[in-house]
């Protein structure tokens, strides 16, 4: 199994139900030294603001969020839904937890 720590978009249901299938469960959890910034994406209607994370190694800024675990496919799944304006990377939550999360 795979940890995710979703903070965005992917702790929506009706979005889990569409990428995964169904809906996942999870723990609350945070990672320290991130902020959350808003990235535009332009898409076939339109300019849509989205989440992303932005590491400023401020031990006071903090991002709340959720710890998934996931498949290995389920996490390719989550990679195809993030597409090309998220890249995934390995961050320590404040429970000690290693997961996989989306930033710039």
């Amino acid at each position: 199994m795979e940890n995710l720590f979703a903070y965005g978009t992917l702790k929506d249901k009706r979005i889990q139900e569409t990428v995964f299938g169904k809906v996942l469960t999870g723990t609350p959890d945070s990672v320290t030294g991130f902020v959350t910034k808003e990235i535009k994406i332009e898409e076939e209607f339109g300019v849509t603001p989205y989440p992303i994370i932005v590491e400023t190694k401020n031990p006071e800024d903090v991002v709340t969020g959720m710890l998934y675990q996931l498949t290995e496919f389920q996490l390719q799944q989550a990679d195809t839904y993030e597409g090309i304006h998220y890249k995934r990377i390995q961050v320590q939550l404040e429970s000690n937890e290693i997961a996989w999360t989306y930033l710039r």
